[in-house]
């Protein structure tokens, strides 16, 4: 039987997270029956999903994944089949009643974190998104932006208040506006991984860097970015962002203006909680609005 890795214990002030980290031990146990699996210990890295390292039948390496149910994680494995392994890990197995996935793993699995210039790893995650950057069928299952834009403006004000107003109204109002004027002038609208950085992407034998753990929704590419824009946010220094922006523009053909607006939203709504305040989310904002 594994151990749930200490470092998920976070969900236990979640509803329904105490009851999940307990389920976690007997799910893994089910899904090693029911797909033939060597169970290994649980990865190290990560804080959200429970993620072990498996041998199939074969003997080939692979990924069991354990996710908590939420919106956000909800379409994974829909999202891992429309891409079909180009620029992402492949989808072997899901089992929906339990959260379950059994996935293609990235060997060595290095993430982009280990390579330290910021120019070749921004070109780097620019490339895999590229490929990522596909049209969806009108009968998709995935959340759209235009709808979800205008959800997280309301939560944003409304956690900020609850908050007790921690940072300027002003990049509140910022976002707002981003979002009431970006949402509805899309041109192209392309499934979004929403969250490539680089601990998202491994190196990998089969292709040289593979994108993991995505977090679907249907919008335009310069919306896709915003995660990258304040990757490895705690080394932030300088004109960082900005450089950011010039290079993505020039090497994916978007409009800087809309990734900048988006970045700020996205870094708001990742940042400000009911019940948490992130500061270099809410920096990362600030220095986009600058």
């Amino acid at each position: 039987m594994i151990e749930v890795p200490a470092r998920l214990g976070w969900w236990r002030g979640r509803a329904g997270g105490a009851a999940w980290l307990e389920s976690l031990p007997r799910l893994a146990g089910e899904c090693a029956e029911q797909w033939s699996l060597r169970l290994g210990e649980p990865f190290g890295q990560g804080h959200v999903s429970l993620t072990v390292p498996v041998r199939l039948a074969d003997r080939k390496q692979a990924v069991l994944k354990l996710n908590f149910p939420e919106a956000e994680s909800e379409h994974e494995a829909d999202a891992l089949a429309h891409w079909h392994g180009d620029g992402a890990v492949r989808l072997l197995e899901v089992d929906r009643d339990r959260n379950a996935l059994l996935l293609e793993r990235a060997v060595p699995g290095t993430s982009l974190w280990e390579v330290a210039d910021d120019e070749e790893a921004t070109l780097i995650a620019a490339s895999v998104s590229r490929r990522l950057w596909r049209p969806v069928p009108e009968d998709h299952p995935f959340r759209e932006l235009a709808a979800e834009a205008e959800h997280w403006t309301m939560q944003l004000r409304s956690n900020w208040k609850v908050l007790g107003r921690p940072f300027e109204e002003s990049l509140v109002d910022t976002a707002a506006a981003a979002a009431a004027e970006l949402a509805g002038s899309q041109r192209e609208l392309v499934l979004c991984h929403q969250d490539l950085q680089g601990s998202n992407l491994l190196r990998s034998q089969r292709e040289p860097w593979l994108a993991i753990d995505p977090k679907p929704i249907v919008g335009e590419p310069a919306f896709d970015v915003a995660s990258l824009l304040r990757d490895r946010r705690w080394a932030i220094r300088g004109n960082v962002i900005g450089r950011r922006l010039d290079l993505l523009a020039a090497e994916l053909g978007l409009e800087r203006e809309r990734m900048r607006r988006w970045g700020i939203l996205h870094a708001l709504h990742w940042g400000v909680g009911s019940d948490k305040l992130e500061a270099d989310l809410v920096e990362c904002a600030r220095l986009l609005a600058a």
